[in-house]
C-alpha cells in the first residue's frame, strides 16, 4: 500500500494546536474548547445590564457560572451594547478590579473585557489571566504596550466602527468594503501585528471575528460559515455570539416569542458547531448549556478514542410513578 502523501493528510484543529501556545495552563481544556462565562459588571448591558454590578452578586454569579462548567470568567465594567455611552476609566476599573482579585485569590480563572490601556493594566495588577480588548487594541493607543507589559495572553477582535475611531455602541452597520470575510480577516491579521510589534508574545494572542459588532445579519452568518478559514490562520479563534440579535432573529423568522435569554438555545448551537471546527474558546452567558456542547464536541472529535460514558450503560427506564418521578437504570437515581 501506497503512503498517503502529506497534502492528503487532514490538518488537525485549531482545537489541538492550540496545545503548542498557552492552552496547557493548569487548569485550562486541552483536546476541547475553552468556555468563557460573562459577567458583565454593568448598569446597561444588553441581556443582563445592572443584575452583576453588586460585588457581592458578580463573585457570586462568576462562582456559579464556575460550577456549570465555566474555564474562565470574563468580566467587564463597561458595556458595548447599540445605544452604550462609555463610562469614565475610574468607574470602569471599580467595577471590575475587585472582582477579578476576588476570583483570582479563590483561584477562578478571569479575563478583562476593557478597551482602556488603564484598565488593563490595573486588572494584571490584580491578578487577571487575559486581556480582552473588543476595539482590537484601536481604542486606546497606549493598549499595546500594557498588553506587551502585563504579559498575560490577549484577546484582539474585530470591530469597524461607523466613524473612525468612535468605538462605544455596537449599533449600526459599518462598511466592508463588499467582503465582510476579507476585512475581518486582513483586519485581524493587521492588529495581531500591531501587536506583535509593541512586544506582545505570538503564543499569548487570540483572535476573534467580532459577531454582531456593527455587522449585518448577513455579514454575521458569512463570517460563521467561513469559520474554517479562520481556524485554518496561525492564531487561536474565539466566537462570541451569546445572545446576539443576529441569532434573537431565528426565532422571529418563524414567528415566535424572541430575546436575548430565548436565544440562549441557538448559542449553543453555535458553539457545538464552533466547538466541533476546533474554535480555541467560546464566550457565553448562559454557560451550562454551551459546557455541554463542547463536550458533545469534543466526544464526537474523539469518536473511538473518547474516555468517559461510564455511566451510559443500560438504559433509561421511563417509570413515571404519578407524581412525576422517573427511574433511570443507567444512573440508579431517582429524579422529579
Amino acid at each position: 500500500m501506497q503512503p498517503t502523501p502529506p497534502e492528503a493528510v487532514a490538518p488537525q484543529p485549531a482545537a489541538v494546536r492550540r496545545e503548542l501556545g498557552w492552552g496547557d495552563w493548569a487548569g485550562l481544556p486541552s483536546g476541547r474548547t475553552l468556555v468563557m462565562g460573562i459577567v458583565n459588571v454593568t448598569k446597561d448591558s444588553f441581556s443582563d445590564g445592572g443584575r452583576w454590578l453588586d460585588f457581592d452578586a458578580a463573585t457570586t454569579h462568576a462562582r456559579e457560572l464556575v460550577e456549570q462548567g465555566a474555564d474562565m470568567i470574563d468580566v467587564g465594567g463597561e458595556s458595548t451594547r447599540p445605544g452604550a455611552v462609555r463610562v469614565e476609566a475610574q468607574e470602569e476599573a471599580d467595577r471590575v478590579v475587585p472582582v477579578i482579585q476576588a476570583l483570582h485569590e479563590q483561584g477562578i480563572r478571569t479575563s478583562v473585557d476593557t478597551m482602556r490601556a488603564s484598565v488593563a493594566a490595573a486588572a494584571a495588577a490584580a491578578g487577571v489571566d487575559m486581556i480582552n480588548d473588543v476595539s482590537g487594541g484601536l481604542a486606546d493607543p497606549e493598549m499595546y504596550a500594557a498588553m506587551a507589559d502585563a504579559g498575560v495572553p490577549v484577546c484582539l477582535m474585530h470591530w469597524r466602527t461607523l466613524q473612525e475611531g468612535a468605538f462605544g455602541s455596537a449599533a449600526g452597520t459599518a462598511d466592508h468594503g463588499g467582503d465582510v470575510v476579507r476585512d475581518v480577516r486582513e483586519t485581524l491579521e493587521r492588529l495581531a501585528n500591531n501587536a506583535l510589534d509593541a512586544g506582545v508574545r505570538r503564543d499569548n494572542i487570540v483572535l476573534d471575528p467580532g459577531l454582531g459588532f456593527a455587522k449585518t445579519p448577513q455579514d454575521n452568518w458569512a463570517l460563521l460559515k467561513a469559520l474554517p478559514e479562520f481556524l485554518d490562520g496561525e492564531f487561536p479563534i474565539l466566537v462570541g455570539a451569546s445572545r446576539k440579535r443576529f441569532l434573537a432573529a431565528i426565532r422571529e423568522d418563524r414567528g415566535v416569542e424572541a430575546s436575548p435569554l430565548l436565544a440562549d438555545p441557538a448559542t449553543a448551537a453555535v458553539t457545538a458547531i464552533s466547538a466541533q471546527m476546533g474554535a480555541w474558546g467560546v464566550r457565553v452567558h448562559e454557560v451550562g448549556v454551551s459546557r455541554d456542547a463542547v463536550d458533545v464536541a469534543a466526544a464526537w472529535n474523539a469518536g473511538k478514542s473518547y474516555v468517559g460514558g461510564a455511566n451510559a450503560t443500560g438504559s433509561y427506564r421511563n417509570a413515571a410513578t404519578g407524581t412525576g418521578t422517573v427511574t433511570s437504570t443507567a444512573m440508579g437515581t431517582e429524579r422529579n
